[in-house]
């Protein structure tokens, strides 16, 4: 080819170069543009690479770190530190997630990072260093090591929580292998924790009124009342405005949550996208709340869909509004999920009920429901679950313990010697 060094190419008007390697001719692109002056510099990279592989000096990842033929050859990429994959992974990993996911992650990461050290090398992290990872997540206390540094005691995490940080460290390591970071990852074999599993404590009939008669103020009373009698989620109540609210039949569209202030999404999962139908209770409490924002100001907010990158604008007249209510009158237009612990943990200290977490408002609901006789399938729908399936794994003990209460309600719908039953049409 003529004007060109021995080995150097033209490829759609940028250079690269070709040499032989291990008995095959690869060619590797340089990526700069075609001129007789990089002609002359790619002529001597060129000449050098033949040279270092003909002494055996020649590293190719080095030389070409991202070159496809790497694999070709079975050649590791160039080595890279636990914070450099994080950095990576966390990169490629935020369009799988919604903000507060990845806010999540990434907080799982820096601390697992820190944990292993951000400094070493992925491949140089052992099976051992993973379970002295979990250890410490667990005890609260840095295990020593040689590449790790000594940090005062501080208190451990659940089981459950540990096991959340050691699979979203174990997805970045899985990563690093699939992309050839490492041979394998130290994860492989780490199985997670053995937990017991926590039996919902939902609120007693005499605890509820109780909670209900410490509210401070109606907006508060009418916000927990409808919790407790719809089981929906915090975030949902958050992003609940009029519009949402068929006031006729009395039925709850959710088409929103508010997962982190200020960022509005679809439900936590697509069965979220729900109908609630509404107990009398519930009414109530709307009925109620009308009077304080039904007529108040209409918003536009950005929804943030699971799709990356794309939104809708929804016009929102909020339900409940902290404002209202706010002792110096500075509050928000819709309030955030984390306000809901602070208020829940008011009330209870004010009413002597023993301390359980406010999610437990959702749990009475399930509960309420279950004891009165409602179809799994039914109060599934209306939490926005999946199927049935999670309401006998979540519920499950809890209804074996009441099973006196199912009895009474066989007995008391137990006509004569046998309930009345439908019968199906004739054609």
């Amino acid at each position: 080819m003529s004007g060109y060094p021995t080995g150097v190419e033209n490829h759609g008007g940028t250079l690269r170069i070709w040499f032989i390697y291990n008995g095959k001719r690869v060619r590797e692109s340089l990526g700069v543009v075609d001129t007789a002056k990089n002609r002359r510099i790619a002529g001597e990279l060129r000449a050098s690479v033949c040279f270092a592989i003909k002494t055996g000096a020649f590293d190719y990842a080095r030389q070409f770190p991202q070159s496809p033929n790497l694999k070709k050859f079975n050649i590791a990429p160039p080595g890279i530190t636990v914070a450099e994959l994080a950095a990576k992974w966390l990169g490629l990993k935020r369009m799988d997630l919604t903000l507060n996911a990845h806010l999540r992650y990434v907080s799982y990461i820096t601390i697992g990072t820190d944990i292993l050290g951000g400094g070493r090398m992925v491949d140089s992290i052992t099976h051992e260093d993973v379970l002295n990872l979990r250890k410490e997540l667990l005890t609260g206390y840095q295990i020593c090591g040689a590449h790790q540094k000594n940090r005062s005691a501080k208190k451990g995490r659940t089981v459950r929580t540990v096991n959340v940080y050691v699979t979203c460290m174990k997805g970045m390591f899985d990563f690093a292998a699939l992309n050839g970071y490492i041979s394998k990852s130290p994860f492989s074999a780490v199985t997670p924790l053995k937990k017991s599993k926590s039996d919902p404590s939902p609120l007693t009939r005499d605890e509820y009124h109780r909670f209900l008669e410490k509210c401070p103020c109606e907006q508060i009373r009418n916000l927990w009342k409808l919790a407790f009698n719809t089981g929906m989620r915090h975030g949902e109540i958050c992003a609940l405005a009029w519009e949402d609210i068929d006031t006729k039949n009395w039925t709850i569209r959710i088409s929103r949550n508010l997962a982190i202030s200020n960022h509005f999404t679809p439900p936590k999962t697509e069965s979220g996208n729900r109908t609630i139908n509404l107990t009398t209770p519930a009414i109530e409490a709307l009925k109620s709340q009308m009077a304080y924002t039904m007529m108040g100001k209409q918003h536009q907010i950005d929804v943030h869909l699971r799709e990356f990158g794309r939104t809708r604008r929804d016009e929102c007249t909020f339900v409940f509004v902290p404002r209202l209510t706010a002792r110096n009158g500075k509050g928000g237009e819709w309030y955030s999920p984390g306000s809901f612990s602070g208020t829940w943990n008011n009330i209870l200290r004010r009413s002597g009920i023993p301390h359980r977490k406010s999610y437990e408002s959702r749990h009475t609901y399930a509960c309420w429901s279950l004891s009165a006789g409602a179809n799994p399938n039914f109060i599934a729908a209306q939490m926005g679950h999946t199927s049935s399936q999670m309401v006998y794994s979540v519920y499950g003990k809890w209804m074996t313990d009441n099973n006196d209460n199912q009895l009474a309600i066989l007995n008391a719908n137990f006509g004569g010697d046998a309930p009345q039953m439908p019968h199906a049409q004739n054609e």
